[in-house]
C-alpha cells in the first residue's frame, strides 16, 4: 500500500501569514504516526516566481519524506531550477519522473509562461507517452499537474485551467497502467473525472476558494489550510481522503 500526501498552491511571498500555514501544513505532515512514502507538490510554490521565495520554501517544505514538486502559473522556470531545485535555470518545461514504492509519479509542468492557463506542451506529451510506456503495463501510475483538465463548475478557474486537454487524453488512452490525474490550481478539494480516469483536485493551502453558490468573498484566506492524502492499495484501487490542518 502505497501513501502519498498532495500539498498545493502555497504561494509563498516571504510574509508571516503564508510562512506560517505551509509550516502548519509539514509540522502536521511531520508528526503523522507513519510516514507518507511521498509528498506531491503540485504547484504555485511561489507567490511572485522570485529567488528568495523558492528559499523561503526550501526551508519551509523540508520534510522527512521526499518531496516531489511540480509547477504552477505562478512559478517562474528559471528561478524555479535554479532557486528551489539546485540546478542549471532553463526555460524549456520541468518535467520530472519518480518511482516510489513500485508506482510510477509523473510530475508534468503544464504552464505557460506569463500567463495563468495552462498547456501540456508537446515535448512534455511525447516525455510522458515515453515515461508511461518504458515502465509497462504492471506499473501503476499517476499523472500530476498544476491546472485541471476539465470545468469544475468554478468560474474563477475555469477560465484559466488546461487547454488542449484531448491531446493529454489520447496519450492516457494508450497506457492501462494510469490509475488517476491529480491536480491543484483550483484551491478547493474536487473530484471529477478525465479520460475515463479519477481527476482528484487538491485543496489550497495559501487559501480556499468559495463555490459560486457560497455568499463569501471569491478567495478565503481566514479558513485553515487543507490537503489531500491518496492510498493506492494492491489491487491498483485509489482511494482520497482531505484533511483542514488547523494547528
Amino acid at each position: 500500500m502505497l501513501v502519498l500526501a498532495q500539498v498545493s498552491d502555497i504561494h509563498v511571498d516571504g510574509g508571516e501569514v503564508r510562512n506560517e500555514r505551509a509550516s502548519r501544513v509539514m509540522r502536521y505532515l511531520d508528526s503523522l504516526s507513519t510516514p507518507v512514502d511521498a509528498i506531491l507538490l503540485t504547484g504555485d510554490i511561489a507567490d511572485h516566481g522570485l529567488p528568495e521565495e523558492y528559499d523561503e520554501a526550501r526551508k519551509l517544505l523540508a520534510s522527512t519524506s521526499p518531496v516531489l514538486p511540480c509547477p504552477g502559473n505562478h512559478d517562474d522556470r528559471a528561478a524555479y531550477r535554479s532557486a528551489f531545485l539546485g540546478v542549471e535555470a532553463s526555460l524549456s518545461p520541468i518535467n520530472e519522473i519518480h518511482l516510489v514504492g513500485g508506482v510510477l509519479l509523473a510530475m508534468c509542468d503544464s504552464t505557460i509562461p506569463g500567463e495563468d492557463g495552462g498547456f501540456l506542451a508537446d515535448q512534455t506529451l511525447a516525455w510522458l507517452d515515453d515515461a508511461l510506456g518504458d515502465v509497462g503495463a504492471d506499473v501503476p501510475a499517476l499523472v500530476c499537474f498544476h491546472h485541471p483538465p476539465v470545468p469544475l463548475a468554478l468560474p474563477y478557474v475555469d477560465g484559466i485551467r488546461l487547454a488542449g486537454e484531448h491531446r493529454l487524453a489520447e496519450v492516457l488512452a494508450r497506457h492501462t497502467n494510469v490509475v488517476a490525474v491529480l491536480c491543484g490550481h483550483a484551491h478547493t478539494a474536487a473530484t471529477s473525472t478525465f479520460a475515463g480516469l479519477p481527476l482528484l483536485v487538491a485543496p489550497g493551502v495559501v487559501s480556499t476558494l468559495t463555490l459560486p453558490w457560497e455568499p463569501r468573498d471569491t478567495l478565503d484566506y481566514t479558513l485553515p489550510p487543507a490537503i489531500a492524502f491518496h492510498v493506492l492499495d494492491d489491487e491498483r484501487r485509489l482511494t482520497t481522503h482531505y484533511r483542514v490542518v488547523t494547528g
